[in-house]
């Protein structure tokens, strides 16, 4: 008798822990995450959402996933695109200070943070987030992007790697001529896009909602939400919009794409200079020489070459650059939210503008930011000063407590407040909640900003105005 108590009592611990993390059926297979801290919160590290980018598919559109056997245990992140090591100062201190992970042309991963594994019927609002680094750097699970505070304010995060610099980006005719839409390029765009596609064909399983999506980048990350809500791939699969120090729309039409025959014509160059002059040479290549070869030709040859590493207008995927498209109201009609820092690379204001008054034109919610939070020291030399450039991602993820800066209370009150907005925009399209509230859309009528700051006793002290002079 006691026996069959024992076993009973283990049934039911291990029915608990089943539902409490259960296996998930997605596509290639089956898959299990792992508990973070927060109760309640799990996380499934590395997931594929493509088959890996290499030999006869390097330079070619992502292509499904290749299937595993078994339970995929999701507890390690998948590797990053191969791309320049970091070292020195600057944000090398700033994010990668527990250096760099293993790079690999088989990159093709995601991760998922949520509150409501195995359960399709919660239909939580989705976020998935793209990764800046200039189409060049960087990765999905940088420690300021961790999504577990994302998830403990009831939203599901994804995200992922995508191909960068000329793995992700390089043009070339015998690339085109290969191509059934005669393109070639963008192949770091078409990652995006699977991962987006991956996201409405199984993330109900992890609770989320298919039809409520909203994606979310800063930088090169902002720049790629702007071309997926110009791309007929794309558009039609996205709820909402977060463009974070990417700028907005000017009068200059070629901004945000360069043409796809220039382009062309740089790739060829730089692969036949360098002796890969047909496309078999170019795929057996290691990536490290491929990644150093625009550097070496400017050095050996004393020109400079245009190769390409962030998206062309190809007519296919990005049939235009988002600057035409948002003015002539063309990209997807959808709330969005938009900002900087105050200390950002160049003046964005004036685009940020002129990007509201533009959706304002179409009867669409524009929600502008500023963070002018000048992040704090302990005295150290070569670390980023200010409201810099991406200062604003420990914040809006609230994930202070990986960074190594003497935060204080006053900086985790507006985390507390940064990430409650985003995470409100995406559910609601309004970073308010399900009511109006301060933060208004910017209009014509009404130019303001909403300003993220400490005041000088470091309290927060956020509120609608004007942007802050830098």
């Amino acid at each position: 008798m006691k026996r069959i108590l024992l076993f009973c009592a283990a049934a039911l611990c291990l029915a608990a822990c089943a539902e409490k993390n259960p296996v998930l059926s997605i596509e290639g297979g089956q898959v299990q995450g792992v508990p973070t801290e927060t109760k309640g919160v799990t996380v499934y590290k590395g997931i594929p959402f493509a088959a890996p980018p290499v030999g006869d598919l390097r330079w070619k559109e992502p292509q499904p996933v290749v299937p595993w056997e078994g339970v995929k245990i999701a507890d390690t992140f998948g590797a990053p695109s191969w791309q320049s090591k970091h070292s020195g100062g600057g944000y090398t201190p700033e994010f990668f200070f527990d250096g760099d992970p293993q790079f690999s042309e088989d990159c093709l991963y995601l991760n998922v943070w949520t509150p409501a594994a195995g359960k399709p019927d919660k239909k939580l609002p989705v976020t998935l987030w793209i990764h800046g680094g200039g189409y060049t750097a960087g990765w999905g699970f940088e420690p300021e992007m961790d999504g577990e505070e994302w998830a403990k304010h009831g939203g599901v995060l994804v995200t992922f790697n995508y191909r960068l610099g000329v793995l992700g980006f390089l043009t070339h005719p015998a690339l085109s001529a290969e191509s059934p839409h005669h393109v070639s390029g963008n192949y770091g765009m078409l990652d995006q896009i699977a991962a987006l596609k991956w996201v409405k064909n199984n993330i109900a399983q992890f609770g989320g909602d298919p039809d409520h999506v909203t994606i979310m980048g800063q930088s090169a990350g902002a720049m790629s939400v702007q071309t997926l809500v110009t791309s007929p791939l794309s558009k039609d699969l996205i709820a909402g919009a977060i463009i974070q120090s990417g700028g907005g729309v000017s009068d200059r039409p070629s901004l945000f794409g360069s043409p796809l025959a220039a382009s062309e014509e740089a790739g060829k160059t730089l692969m036949d200079w360098a002796g890969y002059d047909t496309l078999e040479k170019m795929r057996a290549a290691s990536p490290e020489e491929l990644m150093g070869l625009s550097m070496r030709y400017m050095r050996e040859t004393h020109q400079m070459l245009r190769v390409s590493t962030s998206p062309v207008v190809d007519g296919y995927a990005y049939p235009e650059t988002f600057n035409e498209a948002a003015l002539a109201g063309r990209i997807a009609n959808v709330p969005y939210m938009i900002g900087c820092t105050l200390d950002d690379m160049g003046a964005l204001g004036a685009g940020i503008d002129r990007f509201c008054f533009e959706r304002e034109k179409a009867g669409i919610p524009a929600y502008a930011y500023q963070f002018a939070r000048r992040l704090p020291t302990d005295g150290r030399e070569g670390v980023l000063q200010g409201a810099f450039h991406s200062s604003e991602l420990w914040y809006m993820f609230k994930s202070l407590r990986y960074c190594w800066r003497p935060f204080v209370q006053g900086d985790y009150d507006l985390a507390e407040q940064m990430i409650t907005n985003w995470t409100n925009f995406a559910k609601y399209g309004n970073p308010n909640g399900a009511k109006a509230g301060a933060w208004t859309p910017l209009t014509q009528a009404d130019p303001n900003y909403m300003v993220f700051k400490l005041d000088e006793n470091e309290q927060v002290a956020s509120a609608m105005g004007p942007m802050m002079p830098r």
